[in-house]
């Protein structure tokens, strides 16, 4: 029988938990020659998820559980589970049950064709806000276009299936701002895409505010390409350019008329923004720089407190 490793990041997910693993096991129950694992990794979580993981893995021997030592983000806690994972095939999917499990069956079926990852295509509901849509098809454009992966538009998520051997190469890399969904296309093989109408949370608060959202985004497009430095270098030469013209302008206006072109809000409007301009390009070297301070340390993603197996 091949085995199936499930992975779940769990952060504040004590009312989920359970949940999940009840309709993980109800989908399993219906396919034949298939047995599953489930590992959950606490991510830091303040509330009683530890204690409810601990109970299930004493009722299901199927239920493992990692414990971080604090709160490492959701991608690092994804990696801890591809890294303890045995299975033929792993899945990655979140416990707030948005991901749904019926979908496993699917995901299962197009890796039986052949393909070594198969990765979600999400689309939202009519009652999940424009705003969140928006933004959602606003990130992956902009992560296409100025990095070098091409992400499906709904196809981000952290809801795929990865064969044993492509798992085995995630394993080997170790990245200090880790991010997996960018990593699943950058690795190439045979990929398929499987769509899926995203569910509400079944219970609790998502943790992805708009803050984390936006530096998500820039870990994103940061881990897979310089193009934001190319960029920076553009505008310093177009924007060097527009200046020397400009005086150039200037120059010959004040030979032509015999007059200076006075002006004291104007100078100090132009100071701002070209002092905000280089804060910009100061700020996206900053970025870089301190991916590598944080590379060179060579920190491990993340730090296990306990686990039962």
């Amino acid at each position: 029988m091949k085995k199936i490793s499930i992975v779940i990041p769990a952060h504040n997910e004590e009312n989920n938990v359970a949940l999940i693993h009840q309709r993980i096991k109800d989908v399993f129950s219906k396919l034949e020659n298939y047995r599953f694992e489930i590992i959950f990794v606490n991510d830091g979580s303040r509330d009683q998820t530890q204690k409810k993981l601990e109970d299930l893995s004493n009722h299901f021997e199927e239920v493992k559980f990692i414990e971080f030592s604090r709160n490492f983000g959701h991608q690092p806690a994804v990696k801890a589970g591809m890294d303890y994972a045995n299975g033929n095939a792993v899945i990655s999917m979140d416990a707030d049950l948005q991901h749904p499990p019926e979908l496993i069956p699917e995901l299962i079926e197009k890796w039986e064709e052949g393909f070594d990852i198969v990765y979600t295509i999400r689309t939202y509901p009519k009652q999940i806000s424009a705003f969140k849509r928006k933004t959602s098809t606003v990130f992956y454009h902009l992560l296409s276009s100025i990095s070098d992966v091409n992400l499906v538009k709904g196809g981000g998520s952290d809801f795929r299936l990865m064969d044993a051997s492509v798992v085995d190469v995630v394993r080997e890399m170790n990245e200090a701002d880790i991010f997996l969904r960018g990593l699943s296309t950058w690795v190439g093989f045979r990929q398929a895409g499987v769509p899926y109408v995203a569910a509400e949370r079944a219970s609790g608060e998502s943790s992805y505010h708009l803050s984390k959202m936006i530096r998500f985004a820039f870990t994103g497009i940061t881990a897979f390409s310089v193009k934001p430095l190319y960029i920076a270098a553009y505008l310093g030469f177009i924007f060097s350019v527009l200046s020397v013209f400009g005086y150039l302008i200037y120059i010959i206006h004040s030979f032509m008329t015999k007059t200076e072109i006075s002006g004291w809000a104007s100078l100090i409007m132009t100071v701002v923004f070209f002092g905000g301009l280089q804060l910009i390009i100061m700020g996206i070297i900053g970025i870089y720089l301190g991916k590598i301070f944080k590379q060179v340390k060579e920190r491990p993603n993340y730090i296990i407190r306990s686990k039962n197996f």
